[in-house]
């Protein structure tokens, strides 16, 4: 199979400096603003944009260092696939996150509930549409006993290349 390339499309802005201390996920970081510049030759995909509440970002982990097939993530303490979790370590570090669209002007868009990097590489930004996207009866898996951790939840920097814990044993691909 042929290698993929992605290029990106803009920079995420935020006021997380380093991965130590910020949210993991959108519902941990209520009201953390942020920003997006959008580069000024994909600024006329933004039109109608202001339409939507919510929008999905698709970004690069660009601070993950290699990736693990199995990782201990913030909400448990038992090891679980990289494919169960939403660890940056990752065979293809893409991260997904749903934020509040509160305003453009130009080609910035200002917004809310931001758990990225500051300087993160923007991939694509869709709508956040509910009739498209939520799922009717689902199932959370191992989450369903630590999803109500999650609003006290910060990164403890467990992702980072040169962090280590006396029980990680799961070698670093």
């Amino acid at each position: 199979m042929k290698d993929i390339t992605f290029h990106p499309v803009g920079v995420i802005h935020s006021s997380f400096k380093k991965t130590e201390r910020m949210p993991i996920q959108p519902a941990a970081a209520a009201g953390s603003k942020g920003r997006i510049e959008i580069f000024r030759e994909y600024a006329d995909g933004l039109k109608d944009i202001e339409g939507f509440s919510h929008i999905i970002l698709l970004y690069h982990f660009h601070q993950a260092a290699g990736f693990r097939l199995e990782v201990k993530p913030f909400l448990d303490e038992k090891y679980h696939g990289v494919f169960a979790t939403r660890a940056p370590q990752r065979p293809n570090p893409i991260g997904l996150s749903i934020v509040k669209l509160v305003g453009r002007t130009d080609n910035i868009l200002e917004i809310e509930n931001v758990d990225i990097l500051d300087g993160t590489p923007l991939l694509d930004i869709k709508p956040f549409v509910p009739e498209f996207d939520a799922i009717g009866e689902i199932s959370i898996g191992w989450l369903a006993n630590s999803k109500h951790k999650i609003i006290h939840s910060v990164s403890d920097g467990r992702f980072n290349s040169n962090f280590k814990t006396e029980d990680d044993d799961k070698p670093e691909i």
